[in-house]
């Protein structure tokens, strides 16, 4: 499926955005006061170590501390095994605090960018990527990418360890040969290569010169992770719209990725690059919780700390023969949008879709079966079980950084991010509770309410008889105080 990669650059934020067909699939945003962490070494120092949850908590000198795993824990193997990342979960582990104690220096990398109120997630195996091989310094692994064919795998892991003993590369260190790798040329493996083992002195030697809590490496920014990551034999064109940074681009691409730097045009326009696909539009959709289908139907898209659920409704659609078909295309046409929505908000963790209830098995199998085929093209790892006894299809995909809506958005001051807030009427009653309980604990000579102009409102007209009666029980005067700057839900009540 051919793609364009549009790119909007301003000083303080660089914006991406993955076309195919006119319509945008994914959108990365980097912001340069809030880069990601997720590629980063640093030296940290262990400041707990948690028996109990196999785990410790690493001070890399950011505001929370950052978690570490035991299973992220490197682990020296023998034989030539295969690294920690990639061998069977059921391999005994050696128990976190036989490994790292309280105050000790350690090499660490970050594999999730805090989100929310958790610190990053580190590991202890690093891993550096570069434009067609990962290199993994502390193993002698040799891999290739799973989603090369199994045909092909065998004779291209064998093509790379000849090339990784190569000397005149230098020593040492394990290889896994990235997707876009498969057609390379030895010698520009080779070039990748030393590179890689050349960062990796530099980062060690680094490590000898600085502190704990420095940061020793800092992954490509989004420019060039463009370029290494985004790039495919479907990407017809990539343009920016700064011709500084467009210069930027060719020199690192004509470095390490001269086929993707041909690729590079200056977008010389008036109109905003953003504006040739409606982009900005999408984004803003992309915020909210309804998606429309073309077909009429829609999806209630509704993201929580612990999850995220995606309901499919058929709404004004009527155009098959009869009901089963028209739920059934609904369906199908669902789960395409969703596997979009998934891609173009960064959703990640736990997702339960409730797709349309279906009698019939066959299109249970189809709307599944497309489902699976529109999640394939995600660059992020997804699962996806069956339909479930309630109907309900449940997923997961990797969450490595902040979704699009806690990127650009912040919990709204008035609700705290509920997304409803309580009734004029209910804060009303609130208040009279609250002025009998502070009666009885004082004797002030009146008691004064401050609230919400429409609170008091109330209190002026339907609920006045509530408010003087309470008023002749307690044998206190009660007066009112509208303020204009609080919530609906904000009250003080103040003696007088």
């Amino acid at each position: 499926m051919q793609q364009d990669i549009l790119i909007n650059w301003s000083p303080q934020e660089t914006r991406v955005a993955v076309v195919e067909h006119g319509a945008v699939q994914e959108l990365h945003v980097e912001r340069t006061l809030e880069r990601g962490l997720v590629g980063n070494i640093y030296l940290g120092k262990v400041s707990r170590v948690l028996p109990g949850m196999q785990s410790a908590f690493i001070d890399i000198g950011l505001e929370r501390a950052a978690f570490l795993h035991v299973a992220d824990v490197w682990q020296r193997n023998e034989g030539g095994e295969p690294p920690m990342a990639l061998r069977s979960k059921a391999e005994p582990l050696v128990p976190i605090e036989k490994q790292v104690f309280e105050g000790q220096a350690l090499m660490v990398q970050v594999i999730k960018d805090p989100i929310g109120t958790k610190g990053a997630r580190l590991s202890t195996q690093i891993s550096i990527a570069g434009r067609l091989l990962v290199f993994l310094p502390q193993d002698d692994h040799v891999g290739v990418s799973q989603k090369i064919p199994l045909n092909e795998r065998e004779a291209l892991r064998s093509r790379l360890q000849a090339l990784v003993g190569d000397k005149s590369t230098g020593g040492g260190g394990g290889f896994i040969l990235r997707t876009n790798g498969e057609d390379a040329t030895d010698e520009e493996l080779a070039e990748d290569i030393a590179y890689l083992r050349k960062t990796w002195a530099g980062i060690r030697e680094a490590a000898l010169r600085h502190a704990p809590k420095s940061l020793l490496y800092q992954d490509l920014n989004l420019l060039q992770r463009v370029l290494r990551d985004l790039v495919s034999e479907h990407t017809q064109s990539i343009r920016i719209d700064s011709r500084e940074q467009f210069a930027t681009m060719q020199a690192f691409g004509k470095e390490f990725m001269p086929a993707a730097a041909t690729k590079l045009q200056l977008y010389k326009m008036e109109r905003p690059i953003f504006d040739l696909y409606s982009i900005d539009e999408d984004v803003a959709k992309a915020l909210g919780k309804r998606v429309d289908l073309k077909s009429g139907g829609y999806l209630i898209v509704d993201q929580t700390e612990a999850l995220t659920t995606i309901d499919v409704n058929t709404g004004g659609y009527v155009g098959a023969r009869n009901f089963d078909d028209t739920i059934f295309k609904t369906n199908l046409e669902a789960a395409g949008a969703i596997a979009r929505q998934l891609r173009l908000r960064n959703l990640g963790g736990i997702v339960i879709v409730d797709f349309i209830d279906m009698a019939r098995e066959d299109h249970q199998n189809q709307v599944l079966s497309e489902f699976k085929k529109q999640l394939s093209r995600d660059r992020v790892k997804t699962m996806v079980g069956g339909f479930s006894q309630l109907g309900l299809v449940e997923m997961t995909r990797k969450r490595t950084r902040e979704s699009l809506a806690h990127m650009l958005c912040e919990p709204c001051p008035t609700c705290q991010g509920v997304g409803q807030i309580k009734t004029s009427r209910t804060i009303c009653y609130e208040i009279l509770r609250e002025l009998l309980r502070e009666a009885r604990q004082f004797n002030p000579k009146e008691f004064r309410v401050l609230a919400a102009p429409k609170v008091v409102e109330l209190f002026l007209d339907e609920e006045s008889q509530h408010l003087a009666g309470l008023s002749d029980f307690i044998g206190k005067p009660i007066s009112l105080h509208a303020e204009t700057d609080v919530g609906q839900a904000q009250y003080d009540i103040v003696l007088m």
